[in-house]
């Protein structure tokens, strides 16, 4: 680093000390005021941040229930090791000082860092849930070593990310995984996990560490969650998320919403629910024909969709928990966020996927660098492609604009990262244009009366241009041939 750099890094560094010294009281006035300031510091006006940051003002000034969840995240409440992590390696790190190391390495290499990323130590579990996304990688596999997850979270780190969410499999079968998150202290992690293995000394561990967020899968009440885990799965989940409260963990939970539970899920009583179980965030998801067993009919209905991702609004608009929606919450993003836009994911066999449910790829992380892999042919194509429809609402280019995943999987030396993972290119693609158009008519109509974006023409035609350019570059038949057969 030289002299200019060293200079900013501590100038920015003394900055952040005087943010977080105006939170040691969290009152209302002094979270916005650091708001205020905190938007300041990002290099790039029209940065995500400087604009979320913005809005984010706003609402707290009107009082929004969010404005109750900061300030309990920094109350008593929280584990002194928690609350001094969250705001150091969430806010400080990866938000505000990320930003501008991000923006410096697009201006040296010629693409942006995603602010995150998704790995997958491993793909073993210790249940097996009808309908799992992961069902169909490898179960034998040990999965990534220390060392490669170790390289991997490195480099990006000198890319100005400081936020790694963990999936798999069950990540907490891996008996090494907080050895990695203890080793970078300075990354904030979110591990979703099915919480059976969180036992009192794992919970412990979190506490000194930190730096986790461990966001716990269940499927509605006792009926809905033992009916897809296993008898007496609801009863553990519900005493692990008692240790977690206890000790001051900041933890959160992830549903998936399946046409058996997914008006269940969006219930008020339920929410409210894990907010009384001390649940500060939420993850919604939706199943989608991939992994286990693929099921078209264990998709929400069009309808569902819909009524879930008006639900979401409304109680994270009246109720003091932070929920989103991984596919009907595109509109805060202007679309899908795969392929490095914002996130990517690498499976437990190294595999650089566009997304945790876009299960090919064109890279292994062991043979490749991360910012390599980020600037695979690929991702470049997905990026450029972007966005996909000028309706948010239908962000999604396998289950909302399918040509569009259609065209990137038959992209030059793309393959399948797990047996069966073409299935939803082939088999299903009638069942997926199908659903796309029937949803695509509920959501051009929410978008048309959407409050805050402008009405804007549903038009998909420009799409289209840009998948005869991939296609002209696309391999010869035998290529399609051997992709739908599994791999070369």
């Amino acid at each position: 680093m030289g002299l200019i750099e060293g200079v900013k890094s501590f100038s920015y560094s003394r900055i952040g000390d005087t943010l977080l010294r105006y939170l040691y009281e969290a009152s209302d006035e002094n979270i916005i005021r650091f708001l205020k300031l905190a938007r300041r510091i990002p290099k790039d006006p029209e940065s995500d941040i400087v604009i979320g940051a913005n809005y984010i003002i706003r609402v707290f000034e009107q009082k929004h229930p969010a404005l109750e969840v900061v300030k309990r995240l920094l109350s008593s409440e929280i584990h002194p090791n928690v609350r001094k992590k969250l705001l150091e390696n969430w806010i400080i790190k990866s938000f505000l000082l990320g930003t501008n190391k991000r923006c410096e390495y697009t201006r040296k290499y010629g693409f942006h860092p995603p602010a995150f990323f998704v790995i997958s130590p491993t793909m073993r579990c210790n249940l097996k849930c009808y309908g799992c996304y992961a069902g169909e990688y490898s179960q034998t596999s040990m999965g990534l070593s220390f060392d490669l997850i170790d390289r991997v979270i490195a480099e990006g780190r000198e890319m100005g990310i400081h936020f790694v969410v963990v999936s798999g499999g069950e990540p907490f079968v891996r008996k090494d995984l907080l050895d990695v998150c203890e080793k970078h202290s300075d990354v904030g992690f979110q591990i979703y996990t099915n919480g059976s293995l969180l036992s009192k000394e794992t919970v412990q561990r979190l506490a000194e560490l930190g730096n986790v967020v461990p966001c716990i899968s269940i499927e509605g009440y006792e009926k809905e969650t033992d009916e897809r885990r296993g008898k007496g799965h609801f009863k553990n989940i519900m005493a692990a998320m008692d240790r977690l409260k206890a000790a001051g963990i900041v933890f959160g939970f992830s549903a998936t919403a399946t046409r058996q539970n997914a008006d269940v899920i969006v219930e008020d009583k339920f929410v409210d629910m894990l907010i009384e179980k001390g649940v500060t965030l939420g993850w919604y998801f939706s199943y989608i024909p991939i992994g286990r067993e693929p099921d078209v009919s264990l998709m929400p209905t069009p309808a569902q969709r819909d009524r879930q991702r008006r639900r979401v609004s409304e109680l994270r608009n009246s109720r003091p928990i932070l929920l989103a929606d991984f596919w009907n919450d595109g509109w805060m993003t202007n679309g899908c966020i795969s392929g490095g836009e914002r996130y990517f994911h690498i499976n437990a066999n190294g595999d650089v996927e566009p997304c945790v449910f876009a299960h090919f790829a064109v890279d292994n992380i062991k043979d490749k660098s991360l910012p390599e892999a980020l600037n695979s042919p690929l991702f470049r194509k997905i990026r450029n492609m972007r966005p996909y429809c000028s309706n948010p609402y239908r962000p999604c280019m396998l289950i909302d604009v399918p040509e569009v995943s259609r065209a990137a999987f038959c992209v030059p030396g793309v393959y399948p990262t797990h047996p069966g993972a073409e299935t939803l290119f082939t088999d299903l693609s009638s069942a997926m244009d199908e659903y796309a158009v029937e949803y695509g008519k509920l959501a051009d109509k929410a978008w048309a009366e959407h409050p805050i974006r402008p009405v804007q023409k549903i038009e998909i035609q420009p799409m289209k241009k840009k998948i005869k350019r991939i296609r002209k570059g696309r391999s010869t038949g035998r290529h399609a041939h051997t992709m739908a057969a599994g791999g070369d």
